[in-house]
């Protein structure tokens, strides 16, 4: 199972909204095929699974056992449902992580596959199988995006200096965050942000597609020859109208003033599932004190700015998910406390 989740983080920022999943099918402890599901539209992992098991092996398929870290769907969609699909090739077993919450999945996939004769294993690393598709799972459920806060903060506490751009965290970490860029829908930066750091708000240090990305421009006061305006990729801008021969840019209205709610609903709108926050840090401290946020990534270098403009300070409701080192930098990812 943690091959599938391996697997399935390969098609992470490519099939929104569908899920990532990953499947992996075994015989006496060999390997036989593997799958992820890589492009939205294209065909899902078990399908890729079986059709990566060599010609010498297939025999051998009824008699071994298939891990998939998400329920296979029992409808027509894009394509067709890979509960036949198991069925057909009578595999012995079935694993599976996490049922699908999709209402026109949501264990019928299961039932189907039980009703053909074949033993169904239910919840195995079930938490870390919501984990992965915690996007795809809140959207499904609540069909609005799944909402990331990260800020990058000196050892004193401070995420820039006022007007100038400040490079805190290390080259692999910034890479890292170009990773986390690609496995997203959309990034948003306020207007100071844009203003100082004229961001590209794109994945050049990391092979993965674009997010969407979103600047508030209240005033109309970045201007037009900074990087977000060079049409390169899909953009939202939260300000007036100017005149320009864009394709992929859009003047979006409900700007002034900039509600999150009415950002959410258009992101809703245009199937966009999920939504990085980089900063500045007074959008940061809005989204924190409205209370919309699902998930805060915090890099802390070793370095003291010794001033400057302060980090937002945490939510108190909130549990370390995980912690881990890169190089000089410390990256805590940090979730909503569940109720014990």
């Amino acid at each position: 199972m943690q091959r599938c989740f391996e697997l399935a983080q390969l098609g992470a920022g490519n099939v929104a909204p569908n899920p990532i999943v990953g499947a992996v099918l075994v015989y006496e402890h060999r390997i036989l095929g593997e799958g992820f599901h890589a492009q939205y539209g294209g065909p899902h992992a078990e399908v890729n699974c079986f059709q990566s098991v060599q010609p010498e092996d297939r025999s051998l398929i009824e008699a071994a056992t298939l891990y998939c870290s998400l329920e296979p769907c029992s409808h027509y969609g894009k394509t067709p449902p890979c509960a036949d699909l198991v069925i057909k090739n009578q595999v012995k077993k079935l694993v599976i992580s996490n049922l699908d919450p999709n209402p026109l999945v949501a264990g019928k996939g299961v039932e189907k596959i039980r009703a053909a004769g074949i033993e169904v294993e239910t919840g195995l690393l079930e938490d870390a199988g919501a984990w992965l598709n915690r996007i795809f799972f809140k959207w499904i459920q609540q069909k609005t995006p799944y909402i990331i806060l990260k800020w990058a903060q000196s050892q004193d506490g401070y995420i820039g200096i006022s007007g100038a751009r400040t490079s805190i965290s290390n080259p692999i970490t910034q890479r890292l965050n170009h990773r986390w860029r690609s496995e997203i829908a959309a990034i948003l930066v306020g207007n100071t942000t844009a203003m100082v750091d004229n961001p590209s708000l794109n994945t050049r240090a990391y092979p993965g597609p674009n997010p969407l990305r979103i600047a508030l421009d209240r005033h109309a006061n970045i201007p037009g020859d900074y990087h977000l305006f060079d049409d390169q990729q899909e953009t939202w801008i939260y300000g007036p109208p100017r005149t320009g021969d864009w394709q992929k840019l859009q003047f979006m209205d409900r700007y002034d003033p900039f509600e999150i709610p009415a950002l959410l609903e258009q992101l809703s709108q245009a199937q966009k599932t999920s939504l990085l926050v980089e900063g500045g840090a007074h959008l940061l401290k809005q989204f924190i004190s409205q209370n919309y946020w699902d998930e805060i990534r915090v890099i802390e270098n070793a370095q003291m700015l010794g001033g400057g403009i302060s980090a937002p300070d945490l939510p108190v409701q909130l549990d370390l998910k995980t912690r881990f080192k890169v190089q000089d930098d410390q990256i805590s990812v940090y979730v909503r406390s569940v109720a014990k």
